[in-house]
């Protein structure tokens, strides 16, 4: 995920649909670009919509779009342990301890809302990089809805159950790892991030990725506390949350539980895009 790009200078490019003049111009551009580059091998498929998510990312600017796209892949080589099996099988078991869902209707700016459980990570389990998986798989599925191309995402991290074992696994390396996704290796713009029951010692691990964040993603986390059910509902309204959270929609479980569902029919897809035979 990354952070925006600065505003086009001729109006909204990120508004005009895919067969627009001024698209495929600029889809051009950044194949030619792509395909002249003899120092970098890319191992996914460039077919013009996977270059236009990164067109949008970063509001056409060619030049921050290349770069984008550059880090993207060195990301993902240089991760391995989290990004080359996207396999569902791969974090089965967290996707269903219900760690992970997705609300689902958009909030009223059009960004896709993400919900983690902390306390459905059980860290003897699992390690970080699977649990930070789980977010890849799914940004990679919704950064193919052109809707969240253009409206980017908000995050809801639930942090009651955070433990020392938890902390304990977010080492510099992992908190390092983490920002890069946050902010320039990812063609999906970060709207907020938003925790809610965050314990005292949960501080100097958020202190570790603070750092390596830019400003305007620093801008966007909110901290709500445990007593969380009015204030999230000043950025997110009460019809799209689940009622664990004040909200008028269905349990975290039953989304969780759609969500992995979504996954899991998805498996082909991100075989696809898996860097593993």
């Amino acid at each position: 995920m990354c952070e925006e790009g600065p505003a086009p200078q001729h109006g909204n490019l990120n508004q005009l649909g895919d067969d627009s003049p001024v698209v495929r111009a600029g889809v051009a551009e950044l194949r030619h670009r792509v395909e002249a580059d003899n120092h970098h091998h890319w191992p996914l498929a460039l077919s013009d919509a996977f270059l236009l998510r990164f067109l949008r990312a970063r509001d056409f600017d060619q030049d921050l779009t290349w770069k984008l796209f550059k880090n993207y892949h060195k990301w993902r080589a240089e991760c391995p342990e989290i990004s080359a099996d996207l396999r569902p099988s791969s974090i089965l078991n967290l996707l269903r301890a219900g760690y992970h869902g997705v609300l689902r209707a958009r909030d009223p700016s059009g960004s896709k809302v993400l919900v983690y459980r902390i306390a459905q990570w059980d860290p003897k389990m699992f390690t970080a990089f699977e649990v930070f998986r789980v977010s890849l798989i799914t940004s990679e599925l919704i950064v193919r809805e052109v809707e969240t191309q253009r409206n980017g995402v908000k995050a809801i991290f639930d942090l009651q159950g955070w433990r020392f074992a938890h902390a304990f696994q977010i080492t510099p390396a992992v908190a390092k790892r983490i920002a890069a996704v946050l902010t320039d290796s990812f063609p999906l713009k970060v709207r907020g991030i938003h925790l809610i029951n965050e314990p005292l010692f949960f501080h100097p691990v958020f202190a570790l990725i603070k750092p390596f964040l830019p400003e305007k993603i620093k801008e966007r986390v909110h901290m709500h506390g445990s007593n969380h059910a009015q204030s999230l509902q000043q950025h997110f309204p009460a019809s799209i949350l689940p009622k664990e959270y004040g909200g008028k929609e269905v349990s975290i479980e039953d989304i969780s539980e759609e969500w992995t569902d979504f996954i899991m029919q998805s498996a082909d897809y991100l075989q696809s895009i898996s860097l593993v035979a």
